[in-house]
């Protein structure tokens, strides 16, 4: 298996395992208000999520910034807080157009703090190498990918769920923030660095 292939993969495992469960449940939450005719907006939000993490993975790996690894943990779970309660204000099932902005630079925002995160992991793997480019990218896209799947099967699941078993978006909004919001109270007493 070649570097690229191998970084490709760990950017896909990276997302889709239970270890990342903080990282999934943010998608998660920053897909709620979301449904599937949503999903070019969806991804563009999700690829504004994933311009921001690349740039702090980049700039992390690179050793050009260097923040402590327990207080970006800390963060993580404030990015889940902010974005549930965001959600939860959400009134209408269609975003405006500045409400999407928003969320645009929110994402981009926290895919800063979530980048972070991962340039902790990624560096231990690097540690050796003199060529970090290649590995970087190939990282990078397996996590996009890595995300792209998730959502999609998401976006899948609450279809269902909508058109077949009738819940109501409002509705669904509400127990996934509600949990978002209680799993990051506890993630964020829990991982308190001071």
């Amino acid at each position: 298996m070649n570097v690229f292939e191998t970084f490709f993969k760990l950017g896909i495992h990276h997302i889709l395992n239970m270890g990342a469960y903080d990282h999934i449940l943010f998608l998660v939450v920053l897909c709620a208000i979301y449904q599937l005719v949503d999903f070019k907006k969806l991804l563009i939000l999700i690829t504004a999520f994933t311009i921001g993490h690349s740039l702090t993975l980049v700039l992390a790996t690179y050793g050009w910034i260097k923040i402590s690894s327990d207080f970006v943990e800390f963060l993580i779970p404030i990015t889940i807080l902010f974005t549930s309660i965001f959600n939860l204000f959400q009134k209408k099932r269609q975003i405006s157009n500045t409400n999407h902005w928003i969320r645009y630079a929110t994402a981009l925002f926290f895919g800063l703090i979530h980048g972070l995160a991962f340039s902790n992991e990624l560096k231990t793997l690097l540690f050796k190498s003199l060529n970090l480019a290649k590995p970087l990218l190939a990282f990078n896209l397996g996590v996009e990918c890595g995300q792209l799947v998730f959502v999609i099967a998401f976006m899948l699941l609450t279809f269902v769920l909508v058109r077949i078993f009738t819940a109501k978006p409002r509705d669904l909004n509400l127990v996934l923030s509600g949990a978002g919001i209680g799993v990051s109270l506890l993630l964020i007493i829990e991982r308190y660095p001071f």
